[in-house]
């Protein structure tokens, strides 16, 4: 179990960072077939970004949902998230292709994905009394003190900074 970090923390990231969310939903139950495969495809994604993190990937988390799984991503760029979905030479395309000749459009298995550029100065984050996570995780995970005691503070000092 991770360790508990007592007091107030927030992020600190230099410069500009994509935040990409990516997940899947389990439409039919009783589709093992389908889903299993889907979800399992990511794991090979996830060690080839972990142990490689010259390809941009900064870290991330992962959501189990009712019917699903979802993953709150952090990337250094676009391009750097861009280049490992579309290249044959990352585990991401022939998933992809798999996903498609598999389950295509026949509704027993949905997925989703969300993308947003992150900007220096905004973005906002916060911590209480929790494990080292998120943007903390994938950049620096620092207290909460002076200039960084309320969310507005958070934001103009991101800004003012560059991260």
């Amino acid at each position: 179990m991770a360790q508990v970090m007592a007091g107030r923390f927030t992020a600190q990231a230099e410069g500009s960072f994509v935040v990409f969310l990516i997940g899947m939903r389990v439409n039919r139950l009783l589709a093992f077939s389908k889903w299993v495969p889907t979800a399992a495809a990511m794991g090979p994604m996830l060690r080839t970004l972990y142990a490689h993190p010259e390809k941009g990937f900064l870290g991330g988390e992962t959501f189990l949902t009712w019917r699903g799984v979802g993953l709150l991503t952090y990337w250094r760029s676009w391009e750097d998230l861009e280049h490992f979905a579309r290249s044959s030479a990352e585990p991401h395309l022939e998933a992809w292709k798999r996903f498609q000749r598999s389950v295509g459009n026949d509704g027993t298995v949905g997925i989703w994905h969300e993308t947003y550029l992150v900007e220096p100065g905004r973005h906002e984050v916060f911590y209480a009394n929790m494990p080292v996570f998120g943007l903390a995780k994938a950049t620096s995970h620092i207290p909460v003190t002076g200039r960084r005691a309320s969310a507005r503070e958070r934001l103009e000092s991101s800004a003012t900074s560059g991260g």
